[in-house]
C-alpha cells in the first residue's frame, strides 16, 4: 500500500510543479508556511509541557523525595530548600543567568546581551532551537538551573541554615552552573560538540552540567560541613518513606521532560530519548533491588526508588545518543554501582552525605558520561555532520574510541569546576553568615528553629 501513496504524492508534486502561475506559487508558499507553523506549534507545545515536567521534578518531586528521607523535625525545612530555589534562581535567571549561560562570550562564559531577557521573544534562536520561540527555550533551560543546586541540598540536609543555603546556592549558580552550562551547551562553548568546541563532549540532557557538578559539589559540602550531630551512632531513619515514594514517582515522570525534552522538538529523537530513559530507570530499580536481595535478603522500597533515580541520573547524558539496549545496560550498571557507593563506600570513607546526592548523582553522572562515549551512535542521533554533510561516528560502538577520552576530559573539567567552585562558594558564604546550625538548633530541628512552624501538628 505504501508504494501507491508514494506514487500518488509524486503525481501531485508533478502537477503542482507544472503550475507556474503567480497564483499557484503563492498557494505553494502559503502551504509551506502552514506546514512550518504546524511544526512550530507542535514543537512548542511539547517544549512547554517538558518545561512544566522539569519544574515538577523540583517541586513537588525532589521536595517530597528529600523531605521523606529526613527526620520529621526537618520535613518543612527540607521542602523549603527545594521550593526557594524555584523562586530565587528564577529571578537570577531573568536578570543575567540565562545570558551568562547561553549568550555569546568566551569559551567559558556567555555575555550580557540577553540580560533582563532582552531580545528573548517569540522568534526562534537558530543557534539553539530553530522551531520554537526563543522564550520557550529560555524557560525550558531555567528549569535545569533550578533543580541543579536543589540537588546539592541533599548532602547537607538537617544541618544548614536557610539563609546560608540560599546565599551558597546563588553563588554556586554563578561560579559553577552558568560556566558549565555555557561550556557544554552555549554558543562557542569549550565542550560544545555541536558547535565545534575544542573538547567535543556529548551531553544530551545534563549528565555533566547537572549531575556531575551537583554530585561532586554535594560531596565537598558534606565533608566541609561535617557530620550531623549523632551520626552515625544515633539512628537517623527516614520519617516517611511514603513521601519519598511519591516524590520518586514524580521524578520518574518528570524525567521524560528532562531527557526527552532535550531533543528540543516533538520528534523521533524525543521518542528515542523517552524510551531509553524509561528503560534505564526500570533497570536501575531492578538492579538495586537485586543487590539488596543478595546483601540483606530483602528488597526495600527505599532501595527500589533509589535505584530508579540512579538509573535516570546515569542515562541523562546519553539519553538522546544511545539505543534502547544501551539504556538497559546503563541502568543496570547504575543500580549496582550506586548501591555500592551508598551502602558500602560511604560508610567506609566516613562522610555524611545525608541523602546520598553524591552516591547517586555524582557517581551516576560520572558513569553516564563515560558510558555515553561507549554507546553513543549516529544511528540514534545524526546531528553531528562532517564537511561533506555525512553523519559522523559518535561513540565506541560507531568506531570512535576517541570519544571516550573526550567524555573523560569533560567529566574532569566538570569535577574540577565543581570542587574548586564549591569550596570558594562555601568560603564566601561563611564570611557573610554562619553556614551550619548550632547544636541546640540542630537538636530541635530545622522546622521550628529556622521557620517557626512544624510539618506535623498532631495536637490540632
Amino acid at each position: 500500500m505504501s508504494y501507491r501513496i508514494v506514487a500518488l504524492l509524486a503525481v501531485c508534486a508533478s502537477l503542482l510543479l507544472s503550475q507556474t502561475s503567480p497564483e499557484s506559487q503563492s498557494e505553494l508558499a502559503a502551504l509551506r508556511d502552514a506546514v512550518k507553523a504546524s511544526q512550530s506549534a507542535g514543537d512548542n507545545a511539547w517544549m512547554l509541557m517538558s518545561s512544566a515536567l522539569v519544574l515538577m521534578m523540583t517541586g513537588p518531586g525532589l521536595a517530597l523525595f528529600y523531605s521523606g528521607l529526613v527526620r520529621k523535625k526537618n520535613v518543612l525545612g527540607t521542602m523549603m530548600q527545594s521550593f526557594v530555589m524555584m523562586a530565587v534562581i528564577t529571578l537570577v535567571w531573568f536578570v543575567c543567568g540565562y545570558s551568562l549561560a547561553f549568550g555569546e562570550g568566551s569559551r567559558f562564559l556567555g555575555g550580557f546581551q540577553f540580560a533582563f531577557l532582552q531580545g528573548v521573544g517569540a522568534q526562534p534562536n537558530s543557534d539553539y532551537a530553530g522551531t520554537i520561540p526563543h522564550q520557550t527555550f529560555m524557560i525550558y533551560q531555567l528549569m535545569f538551573a533550578i533543580i541543579t543546586p536543589a540537588l546539592i541540598a541533599g548532602a547537607f540536609a538537617e544541618r544548614v541554615r536557610f539563609g546560608a543555603m540560599i546565599l551558597f546556592c546563588t553563588l554556586w549558580t554563578f561560579i559553577v552552573y552558568f560556566p558549565a552550562a555555557h561550556m557544554v551547551w552555549g554558543k562557542g562553548g569549550l565542550m560544545n560538540a555541536f558547535q565545534n568546541g575544542p573538547i567535543p563532549v556529548l551531553d544530551f540532557a545534563g549528565g555533566t552540567v547537572v549531575h556531575i557538578t551537583s554530585g561532586f559539589s554535594a560531596l565537598v559540602c558534606a565533608i566541609y560541613m561535617g557530620k550531623r550531630n549523632g551520626y552515625p551512632s544515633e539512628p537517623m531513619k527516614p520519617h516517611s518513606l511514603v513521601l519519598s515514594f511519591i516524590g520518586a514517582c514524580l521524578l520518574w515522570v518528570g524525567w521524560f521532560g528532562f531527557n526527552a525534552g532535550s531533543a528540543l522538538a516533538s520528534s523521533a529523537l524525543a521518542t528515542s530519548a523517552f524510551v531509553t530513559t524509561h528503560l534505564a530507570s526500570a533497570a536501575g530499580a531492578v538492579a538495586w533491588m537485586l543487590a539488596e536481595r543478595i546483601r540483606t535478603g530483602k528488597a526495600s522500597a527505599l532501595g527500589a526508588i533509589s535505584g530508579s533515580v540512579a538509573g535516570l541520573a546515569t542515562v541523562t547524558q546519553g539519553a538522546g545518543f544511545v539505543a534502547p539496549y544501551a539504556g538497559v545496560i546503563i541502568g543496570f550498571i547504575a543500580g549496582f554501582v550506586c548501591f555500592y557507593m551508598v551502602t558500602v563506600a560511604k560508610n567506609k570513607l566516613g562522610y555524611d552525605d545525608s541523602l546520598d546526592a553524591f552516591g547517586v548523582h555524582g557517581v551516576g553522572g560520572l558513569m553516564g558520561c563515560i558510558l555515553t562515549g561507549v554507546f553513543a551512535t549516529r544511528a540514534v542521533n545524526d546531528g553531528l555532520k562532517d564537511a561533506a554533510g555525512q553523519a559522523m561516528p559518535l561513540g565506541l560502538v560507531d568506531g570512535n574510541s576517541q570519544q571516550i577520552l573526550n567524555q573523560l576530559a569533560g567529566a574532569g573539567i566538570g569535577i574540577a569546576l565543581a570542587v574548586v567552585g564549591t569550596l570558594l562558594c562555601l568560603k564566601l558564604t561563611g564570611l557573610i553568615t554562619p553556614i551550619r546550625m548550632e547544636g541546640r538548633e540542630e537538636t530541635e530541628g530545622m522546622d521550628l528553629t529556622l521557620h517557626g512552624e512544624e510539618g506535623y501538628n498532631f495536637e490540632a
